[in-house]
């Protein structure tokens, strides 16, 4: 177990690199954005690829931050009765979730994402839009963050499996920490 634990500390910090990459995406869409309104309301220039490279950035920001959102455990559920439960209760629930639900949902999506942007990237599809951007660097955010999801969800499946032996436990929003 001592290596999957490494291999899932490995995981976290991949997730956390990525975060302050997406962090950094947020600092860089609100500069152009505001950049952006700056010159269209003073000097009446705009540019379809600034509005691009905004929606660009966004798509960055939540596909590469949502494996950190996932190892800190704050993604929407239901908590009216996940609260409720036992720590084991909550431990089992997760296994259950991760094992039945969340990879194998987040490895189809992974499965339909890389083929929709490889092609994109092969083909150096562009946007139609005049002044646009090339496509493929949007799309390569998809199989990227379901990837880097699908490699979270086994980090935590792993923490979970260790908890329930009692080898860690998992800090949550909860009073009591899952042991």
């Amino acid at each position: 177990m001592g290596g999957l634990l490494a291999f899932s500390r490995a995981i976290d910090k991949l997730s956390a690199g990525f975060a302050v990459l997406a962090d950094y995406m947020v600092l860089i869409a609100v500069l152009i954005s505001a950049g952006n309104a700056i010159l269209r309301y003073t000097l009446n220039i705009s540019s379809n690829g600034l509005l691009e490279i905004q929606w660009y950035l966004f798509a960055g920001m939540v596909l590469l931050g949502a494996s950190y959102t996932l190892r800190l455990n704050e993604h929407v559920r239901v908590d009216l009765l996940y609260s409720a439960l036992s720590t084991k209760g909550r431990l089992l629930v997760d296994i259950f979730g991760f094992v039945v639900l969340f990879l194998p949902v987040i490895g189809y999506l992974f499965s339909l994402t890389f083929p929709f942007f490889w092609r994109s990237f092969i083909s150096g599809e562009g946007s139609m839009n005049a002044g646009g951007l090339i496509l493929w660097p949007a799309k390569a955010t998809l199989p990227l963050g379901f990837g880097l999801l699908f490699l979270q969800g086994g980090s935590e499946l792993i923490k979970r499996f260790a908890a329930l032996a009692g080898l860690i436990t998992i800090e949550t929003k909860y009073e009591k920490p899952l042991q």
